[in-house]
């Protein structure tokens, strides 16, 4: 039997890129990716102010977070070296 581990940053940070792939609110990420509130919290902000993720308001008060250019290079990258290393097909974060 395998016992699942905990996702690292990495995992986390590209599950959160391909979520935002096609636009989505904060609570669609945070479900999607199933991750709970203090953690978009930690992760949301930096994303955007490293220029991964954009923002753009569509009504007040809703937001829609979508992975920028720099941000799919990123996912990109992630993706080619999950492939390189040989990760587990049990933990494929690039299907979502």
């Amino acid at each position: 039997m395998r016992i699942k581990r905990r996702r690292s940053d990495i995992d986390i940070i590209a599950d959160m890129l391909k979520a935002g792939e096609k636009g989505a609110g904060k609570t669609e990420i945070m479900y999607s990716v199933n991750m709970s509130y203090s953690q978009i919290q930690k992760y949301l902000p930096y994303l955007i102010s490293e220029g991964f993720i954009d923002t753009s308001i569509l009504s007040s008060p809703k937001v829609c977070y979508r992975v920028t250019e720099k941000g799919q290079e990123l996912l990109n990258n992630l993706i080619s070296l999950k492939g390189m290393l040989g990760a587990d097909e049990n933990e494929d974060w690039t299907n979502n």
